[in-house]
């Protein structure tokens, strides 16, 4: 079994517990549930590349990465920094994430876009995205068929939630649901964790038309950044670069910067 296979199996698990623990009837009643989600500005052709700048204290390829990282002072500094949207991932048990980190981001950020990043299976926690204040949802066509996909996408269309959905292979964009707009590729292969930022320039010119093309993961250099630029990509979504260091808003005003 590999580590995306671990990953999920423990997710059904953990959603099963939250559902018993906290069921719909009481995520309806939360603050921000099925409130006006804030949209990504697409930037235009003679632009920059948007940056959207994730949060994250460790991953399973890399271990601890920042585990002492505070997420509102991470993300008003990417908000300062000029971010399109902050990435959080959300999942405790592989990444040392939670949902109060979401919450407490979008209590001190009420503009800032906010990317819910979690391995989403079930519609409920589409449910717990728009009550702990999520703008987006990622849903990741690996582990999803193609039903899945169809079913999650309207519910979260329903809740008011934007869609970024990932893809790894250009055969795993027959799951592609119309009206998701978002459409990312991870560079990062989610079995071996090989990077290859190759897999963006070779899966861009068979996406749907009318999406908005996201290259995510690997990302470093503003050159390599320039390239998929030019490609046709305008949303790069970036985190372990940033998290890596001290000071992760200062390296991510530095990238927009050179950018």
């Amino acid at each position: 079994m590999n580590i995306l296979d671990t990953i999920v199996e423990h997710k059904r698990a953990e959603v099963l517990k939250r559902k018993q623990e906290c069921p719909l009837s009481k995520l309806a009643s939360y603050e921000y549930y099925r409130r006006k989600s804030n949209v990504i500005r697409i930037p235009e052709p003679e632009g920059r590349p948007g940056i959207i700048a994730e949060f994250k204290r460790r991953s399973p390829s890399r271990g601890p990465i920042h585990m002492d990282a505070d997420p509102v002072q991470v993300a008003t500094a990417y908000e300062a920094a000029g971010v399109s949207a902050m990435s959080i991932l959300t999942d405790e048990n592989f990444f040392g994430g939670s949902l109060a980190d979401m919450k407490a981001v979008r209590e001190s950020c009420p503009q800032l876009v906010l990317l819910r990043k979690d391995f989403i299976i079930d519609p409920y926690q589409l449910h717990e995205a728009s009550a702990y204040g999520a703008d987006m949802i990622l849903l990741i066509a690996a582990i999803l068929d193609r039903r899945e996909v169809e079913e999650l996408a309207m519910e979260a269309t329903s809740l008011g939630l934007n869609i970024l959905f990932e893809v790894h292979h250009k055969n795993e964009l027959e799951k592609y649901h119309p009206g998701i707009k978002f459409v990312g590729v991870n560079n990062r292969d989610l079995k071996t964790f090989r990077v290859d930022t190759e897999r963006s320039l070779e899966i861009i010119p068979e996406m749907p038309p009318d999406v908005v093309p996201v290259s995510e993961s690997g990302l470093s250099r503003p050159e390599e950044i320039q390239k998929l630029w030019s490609a046709g990509f305008r949303l790069f979504l970036m985190g372990e670069n940033f998290m890596k260091e001290k000071d992760p808003g200062s390296a991510c005003r530095s990238l927009i910067d050179r950018l």
